[in-house]
């Protein structure tokens, strides 16, 4: 025997929302969760980082770079870096799509706010692997 009651629940998504399990934006979900993951990791990143920090302060030059020239030192950094330029990525990008309401200076906005982050990034891992890896990079 057939069951003739139709389907009651009521949706505004679409059927391609519905199998993709996308939200309105289509990322937003995904930008809240890295966002939270990467502000998980930057706490204690960050840690380790002023510890590093305070362990080269008043200590001559060669001294420092030995310091950072220790594998587990160059790897607590690497990560701060990436784990920080992509925080920060993310959270200025939903600034932008909340508060840039033109679509060209938007999309401009994204595009520098990119640039911007993979530029800062490159540069600090650039130093940190010269420094740790001494004249090789």
């Amino acid at each position: 025997m057939a069951d003739n009651r139709q389907n009651t629940n009521v949706t505004m998504r679409t059927p391609r929302a519905r199998v993709k399990g996308l939200g309105a934006s289509g990322h937003g979900a995904g930008h809240f969760w890295q966002q939270r993951l990467t502000a998980a990791a930057n706490a204690p990143l960050m840690l380790g980082f002023v510890v590093i920090v305070a362990m080269m302060a008043n200590r001559p030059y060669p001294e420092a770079v030995a310091l950072l020239s220790h594998p587990l030192v160059a790897l607590v950094l690497i990560l701060a870096v990436i784990s920080v330029t992509l925080h920060m990525r993310i959270g200025m990008q939903v600034i932008i799509e909340d508060y840039v309401h033109s679509k060209g200076l938007k999309l401009a906005s994204l595009f520098a706010n990119n640039a911007y982050a993979v530029v800062v990034a490159v540069a600090c891992l650039y130093a940190i692997l010269r420094v740790s890896l001494g004249k090789l990079v």
